[in-house]
């Protein structure tokens, strides 16, 4: 009778036991489960281009962890596959350096697919595009280069902007050929090609080993934009609109934490040009060499950066790359 009583007493206290052990865990758990949802990792799609380096910096120097925030770098061969990982829910934004125009392709596909939240606009002080030649080639200007056999980098954006840019300078009748912007250099020794409309770092790498020159840089800023110094928005950085929508919080701290990154570029770019290597190219003495592209904020458009953009985008619209117009300002993003 002895152990029969204990029974219920033991299976009791087992129970009590239980239930203070699944209480104990639902509290630890909660926690847990709430920073869960607070830092959801954020897959961020990158070009490997100098024009990323914001992204590159503050990833290395901890400016998403010091937020509190889980960013996975996500590196592709080119604008157009970040643009289609969006596209499809594998990233949730794109680094400075992406193709503005690739991102619009992504919009028109799925209206409000995006928002920008920082531009790296180029011109001719803030260099990313030019057309190179040979170092003792005999062409000088860009109208030289009619008749003659041209590569240019991969991609919509940039071979609509190499066939309208050659146009625009008086080359007619000019081969345009589309080759990976690091096989440019190569392609002009081999006598391949007589130029190559190109980005940068290409022409330093190719001034640095005395194997080509620049013809003219800033190229997009004049012959599309019609002025050197203007901006030309040609690489941008986002982030879904779905994400956004979702994690409001998170999304300002990441814009919060990549600004710094803006920031260590515009203040300490010696600094800052070291997070290049690993993500780029670029290392060893052409680290310092590389010039370091402009960078704008959502908050410090201008009504004139805005149509600059506009144009740009128009543009594609006129060639009919894009099947309509896209809105620029409605791709800002606003806080």
């Amino acid at each position: 009778m002895t152990s029969h009583s204990s029974t219920p007493s033991t299976g009791a206290s087992r129970r009590r036991v239980l239930q203070a052990s699944a209480a104990t865990l639902g509290a630890l758990a909660a926690p847990a489960l709430v920073r869960a949802q607070a830092a959801p990792k954020i897959r961020i799609g990158f070009w490997p281009v100098a024009a990323g380096l914001p992204f590159f910096a503050a990833v290395e120097k901890g400016y998403f962890k010091e937020a509190g925030l889980d960013v996975e770098p996500l590196k592709f061969a080119g604008a157009q596959q970040v643009m289609e990982a969006m596209l499809s829910g594998r990233s949730d934004g794109s680094s400075n350096g992406t193709g503005s125009a690739n991102l619009a392709i992504g919009e028109i596909a799925q209206p409000g697919l995006f928002k920008i939240f920082a531009t790296n606009p180029s011109n001719a002080k803030f260099v990313l595009d030019q057309f190179i030649t040979g170092k003792d080639s005999a062409i000088k200007t860009m109208a030289d280069l009619k008749g003659k056999k041209v590569a240019s980098g991969p991609g919509i954006q940039n071979m609509t902007l190499c066939k309208t840019m050659l146009e625009r300078a008086g080359a007619s009748g000019v081969t345009v050929t589309e080759l990976p912007i690091g096989q440019h250099i190569a392609a002009i020794v081999a006598g391949q090609v007589d130029a190559c409309y190109t980005l940068e770092p290409t022409g330093t790498i190719g001034r640095m080993n005395g194997t080509t020159r620049v013809i003219e840089s800033g190229v997009v800023a004049r012959y599309i934009l019609g002025d050197a110094m203007a901006p030309w928005h040609g690489g941008a950085a986002s982030l879904t609109s779905e994400f956004i929508k979702k994690n409001p919080e998170a999304a300002k701290k990441f814009i919060a934490a990549y600004a710094r990154g803006i920031e260590l570029v515009r203040t300490k770019p010696e600094e800052a040009r070291q997070f290049m290597k690993g993500y780029t190219a670029i290392e060893g003495p052409l680290t310092a060499e590389v010039p370091l592209a402009s960078y704008m904020l959502y908050n410090e458009f201008k009504p004139s950066d805005l149509a600059h953009f506009q144009k740009f985008y128009d543009l594609f619209t006129e060639k009919g790359i894009f099947e309509k117009k896209v809105v620029v300002d409605s791709l800002i993003y606003k806080a």
